[in-house]
């Protein structure tokens, strides 16, 4: 499927009780690049752990980073089946997939994914933070203190405590991968808890970035706009799904396929240089 063909609003109604979805229900199903990203051994013999990476971005970067050499450890929550999903592309591509089931929120468990990458593959060349959690809320009065805790330790605490441990098993020329959105910059009103976490994880890269440099280890986040996966059908209402994208200047919700290559860009050594950045992927709207 190209571009052009990419579907457009309104999306078919379909709501997800389970959070966070599940690739199998959504209509039209998102393109991950099963069929089109061709690699080139840009990540030959590297070792990436991806948190998130059972559907959606998370899956579209884990089919693009083995298609380009490497292995990759897949984190995910509890979606068993699209997990083996993911792994049956990782290792149709000819590489080793590491499945990691578990809760992030958990602080062990985040020690445990880690431990467990470098056990398995002896060391960590690209960390992908990507895993997120949210929920919509009219108002903030509706936002209770155990809800807005998930979502910062899902969103930025596992982020942190990954992070923090990967770095024992990185090297120089490592890289770190953090996805953030557009709502860093243009922070949506029922989303504010999601939101607010973005904006926490680009200034936690720019920061990281600083304190990597002399280490060789560079940190960039991804900003997606509104991109098509599981969590929309879960987490938003049913008019929200229906025009989802609808507001950009592309009128269209982008296909987790079409971030995959801002994340092996920013995973090569050919960008040496570049640290501290966000790429913005959000169907042309501008990111400031």
């Amino acid at each position: 499927m190209t571009a052009s063909e990419y579907p457009r609003p309104p999306m078919p109604p379909q709501q997800q009780e389970r959070r966070p979805g599940l690739t199998a229900p959504m209509d039209p199903l998102p393109d991950h690049g099963e069929s089109s990203y061709q690699g080139s051994s840009r990540l030959a013999g590297k070792v990436a752990l991806i948190t998130g990476a059972d559907s959606g971005i998370g899956r579209a970067v884990a089919i693009a980073f083995a298609r380009e050499g490497a292995d990759v450890a897949i984190a995910f929550l509890d979606e068993h089946e699209d997990a083996r999903d993911t792994a049956r592309w990782v290792e149709q591509a000819g590489q080793r997939a590491l499945l990691l089931p578990g809760d992030i929120t958990d602080r062990e468990h985040c020690k445990a994914l880690v431990a467990k990458t470098a056990e398995a593959f002896g060391r960590i060349d690209v960390l992908v933070n990507n895993a997120a959690y949210q929920a919509t809320y009219d108002k903030l009065e509706d936002i209770s203190d155990d809800e807005w805790d998930k979502t910062y330790s899902t969103n930025i605490g596992a982020m942190f405590r990954i992070t923090r441990a990967a770095l024992a098993h990185m090297k120089s020329g490592s890289a770190i991968i953090n996805t953030t959105s557009i709502n860093a910059d243009a922070p949506n009103p029922g989303l504010i808890a999601y939101a607010s976490t973005k904006g926490a994880i680009q200034n936690f890269t720019g920061g990281l970035a600083q304190l990597l440099a002399e280490r060789g280890i560079r940190a960039n986040c991804v900003a997606p706009g509104p991109i098509w996966t599981p969590l929309i059908p879960s987490t938003m209402p049913p008019s929200s799904v229906e025009n989802f994208g609808k507001q950009t200047p592309m009128k269209r919700p982008g296909q987790p396929a079409e971030l995959a290559a801002a994340y092996v860009m920013l995973a090569t050594d050919e960008a040496s240089y570049i640290s501290g950045a966000t790429i913005a992927v959000t169907g042309g709207k501008p990111f400031i």
